[in-house]
């Protein structure tokens, strides 16, 4: 009899003895956030300049939720990143399900934020409020990218919490496998969201050079 379990539940734990999920070391594996990133104008840096008061103002008067950590970050970067111009497109609230090989655990869930590029995933992006940290998210997102049905390009994730930021890359193949970028800070000194904004921009590239 298959269980069936909310993606919000999920642990890493499930995903590598259910769905045989791997962590793969290699810095060669997902070298994208870290090589060939575009560089950053500065009308670029201005308007990531403003989003980043906007989140230093926001968490001032809590809780700062999921919704408006999507409102006030996240669709001010994706709109600057071109995620939302053609020929790529997004969908909010994208309900899933997906099943193990042996059918005995299913996962449901709905993603924050879809980009695709016709009907191919290019990324998967999970939005926490302020509070949370970038852990609570992880083996949600996973679970999230394992849905997509393309064994052999990869699928990028991102997770952040408004103030945090972490890049995830997944490949399915034969074996799933999966690794992360480092964990952007905005507490860091200097403004490390024009990194997330080259990353984001990096990743864009690559899934526009797909075919």
């Amino acid at each position: 009899m298959s269980q069936t379990i909310r993606a919000t539940d999920i642990s890493l734990h499930d995903l590598e003895t259910k769905f045989g999920l791997q962590l793969e070391d290699n810095e060669q594996f997902f070298s994208e956030w870290q090589t060939e990133l575009p560089k950053i104008t500065d009308l670029d840096k201005q308007v990531i300049n403003r989003i980043k008061e906007s989140y230093f103002n926001l968490i001032k008067y809590p809780p700062l939720l999921e919704d408006t950590v999507k409102m006030a970050i996240l669709g001010p970067l994706l709109h600057l990143t071109d995620f939302y111009s053609y020929p790529l497109h997004t969908k909010s609230e994208y309900s899933i399900k997906v099943s193990n090989m042996d059918g005995d655990m299913i996962v449901e869930g709905k993603i924050d934020v879809l980009v695709l590029k016709e009907q191919f995933w290019v990324m998967v992006i999970e939005s926490k409020q302020a509070a949370f940290s970038i852990e609570a998210g992880l083996a949600q997102i996973l679970a999230y990218m394992l849905v997509n049905d393309n064994q052999d390009k990869p699928c990028f994730g991102m997770i952040t919490t408004g103030g945090s930021f972490v890049f995830i890359k997944l490949v399915k193949g034969d074996v799933p496998q999966y690794a992360l970028s480092r964990v952007f800070e905005l507490r860091n000194p200097g403004n490390e969201l024009y990194t997330v904004f080259s990353v984001l921009k990096r990743l864009e590239q690559v899934a526009l050079s797909e075919e």
